[in-house]
């Protein structure tokens, strides 16, 4: 790319749009972008503003903004994304389906290092609806050197796929509601509506809720019958706490199941168990969920849906971000929590 003044641009071609604000009300573009410059062109040129343009040198090895977007959006979309043709040097990634986004964080990183090159992109595992605006592709000068280009698309390739959006799966799920004053009728269970509208968010196949005392047996019993059942995720709710009758979460490591967590660092659903038996996910139920529209449990819910495993590795870094406000209209997920 080079400059050169309007006066001697004739029967070059333009390398970017040339915009402009004209009376009567015209906003947008002028001359665009691959325009052969014309003699009738340069006195309008003059009346706009323009005293130099830019105008393409072969020599220099160069890539367009619009080129460079285009190359890197290309490579760095995984499935269930569509990119959109570059306006202004930048190109827009959608899904196309209702799911979790997930990135590569090590390969975005690197990518946003290559010189010149830009992507935004919302954070990893955001619950996205068909059509959502995800992530945008740009390089900030009005051109940039092929080599990196070239480097960008290296990095996506290399680590393919570096965005992508997964469905959420219909899991096969069964609840068990403990606690013997729920069991016995002494009060009103609360969790049923709550459960079923959580599921329900993520196309759950509901085998049943069942009710179970306050008895370790009784509850060991309901997970094997889901089990048999062919559940994929178990969601047991009740008896959560610290205190010495409370069995859920012994129940969970009586089953037999890899403890993934008794815990996690986050506010509210501090409570939360997550463990696994063979390819069956139990969760227990944090007792902050009945009351709270967003608990930690909201946040894992997608992941287990997404058919992601939890890892004991990560569960600490969810203390940063891991506080929610309590806002008054919640608002998650397009807020800070659970964003480790």
């Amino acid at each position: 790319m080079k400059k050169i003044r309007v006066e001697d641009s004739v029967g070059q071609v333009l390398c970017h749009d040339i915009t402009a604000i004209l009376e009567g009300g015209f906003k947008g573009v002028k001359f665009k972008r691959g325009h052969v410059i014309t003699e009738e062109d340069i006195s309008e040129l003059l009346d706009i503003g323009e005293s130099h343009i830019f105008v393409w040198d072969p020599k220099a090895d160069e890539v367009h903004e619009d080129d460079a977007a285009l190359a890197l959006a290309k490579v760095i979309c995984g499935e269930n994304l569509v990119y959109s043709n570059p306006s202004e040097g930048k190109v827009q990634i959608n899904s196309t389906i209702d799911g979790l986004f997930c990135i590569d964080r090590e390969a975005l990183k690197a990518i946003n290092r290559v010189p010149d090159y830009t992507v935004a992109c919302l954070p990893n595992f955001t619950p996205v609806k068909k059509g959502d605006k995800l992530a945008g592709t740009r390089i900030i000068p009005l051109v940039t050197k092929r080599q990196n280009v070239l480097e960008a698309a290296r990095i996506a390739k290399e680590h393919s796929p570096v965005l992508m959006v997964r469905p959420f799966k219909p899991l096969k799920s069964g609840v068990i509601i403990t606690g013997s004053e729920v069991y016995y009728g002494r009060i009103k269970d609360r969790f049923e509506p709550i459960m079923t509208e959580k599921l329900n968010r993520y196309g759950a196949e509901i085998l049943k809720f069942t009710k179970c005392p306050d008895d370790l047996d009784l509850i060991l019993e309901a997970i094997r019958d889901f089990k048999s059942q062919g559940a994929e995720l178990i969601l047991l709710t009740g008896g959560m706490s610290v205190d010495p009758d409370d069995l859920t979460p012994t129940a969970i490591r009586k089953s037999g199941a890899r403890l993934v967590t008794q815990g996690v660092p986050m506010q509210p659903g501090n409570m939360l168990t997550m463990a696994y038996l063979d390819n069956t996910m139990l969760i227990g139920v944090p007792g902050a969920s009945m009351h709270s529209p967003t608990t930690s449990l909201d946040v894992f819910l997608p992941r287990v849906f997404a058919g992601i495993e939890i890892t004991e590795d990560e569960i600490a870094s969810y203390g940063e971000g891991g506080l929610c406000m309590g806002c008054k209209d919640c608002r998650y997920p397009r807020c800070y929590f659970g964003r480790s």
